[in-house]
Parts: structure tokens; sequence; C-alpha cells
């Protein structure tokens, strides 16, 4: 897989590279992501923050083949309600630099992503932490 925008589930919510080079993925604004308030639904601010901190894991990692990444953990705050399209941002995580190292030795690693959201607005929405078991096959 090249990216996470191939997976089924990421289709369905439309998700997409951000048009600024600096941010991972964005969520387009529209009526099916709004909850009751009429703000962007938690699930799916959630759904981008995964979905970015995979991207970006895809990208450290490269091209080593036949490992499987899995989602161990992810905690989040919200900070602000969430207007419109939401643009992701990945901070490089500690331990980046021996991942593949890990990898090629133990044949297993953990590595933790953190992900901020901001809306069109610039309003800071959500901060996560997705905590990632990566493994060979």
């Amino acid at each position: 897989m090249n990216s996470v925008l191939e997976l089924p589930f990421n289709q369905l919510l439309e998700l997409q590279l951000a048009d600024d080079p600096v941010k991972v993925l964005q969520l387009p604004a529209g009526p099916q992501y709004l909850n009751h308030l009429g703000t962007v639904h938690a699930s799916a601010q959630l759904a981008l923050a995964e979905a970015s901190s995979g991207e970006f894991l895809l990208k450290a990692i490269g091209n080593v083949t036949g490992i499987v990444p899995i989602v161990r953990r992810l905690e989040a705050k919200f900070r602000k309600p969430a207007q419109g399209t939401l643009v992701s941002s990945v901070s490089v995580p500690q331990g980046i630099e021996s991942l593949r190292a890990e990898l090629e030795t133990k044949g297993r690693a953990l590595i933790s992503v953190q992900v901020e959201l901001h809306d069109k607005s610039g309003a800071h929405t959500l901060s996560a932490s997705v905590e990632w078991f990566v493994a060979r096959a």
C-alpha cells in the first residue's frame, strides 16, 4: 500500500492529501460529517487523526515490505468545535530513526505519532497520540 487513502473506509470518508504540503491529510467540509451541534463529529475527527498517523508512518517506513502496522492505542483531546474542512499535521515522533533497525533486529516495534487537527478558520480542534504496533508479517 502506498497510501492510507487506498483503504475503503478512508475512501468512504473522502479523505484527501492536504492542499498544503506542510500538512498531511484533510477531511473536506460536508453535511455528512456533522453532529447534532452542526460541528464536525468527533468520530470523523478521530478517523482523520488515525489516518494521518498511518500516512506519516507509511512515508517514514518507506519501502520496507512484509510489515503489518496495527493501531494499539489512540488518545485524543478535543480542543475546540470544528467547522468545515479539517487539516492534519504530524510531529516527527521520538524513535522514528531507530524504527527500521528495531524491525530488522526484533521483528517488531512500537511508535507513537502525535497528530494535530485544525479547521478552516485555523482553530486547533484536536490533539491526538496514536500508538502503532508494527511487526513483520
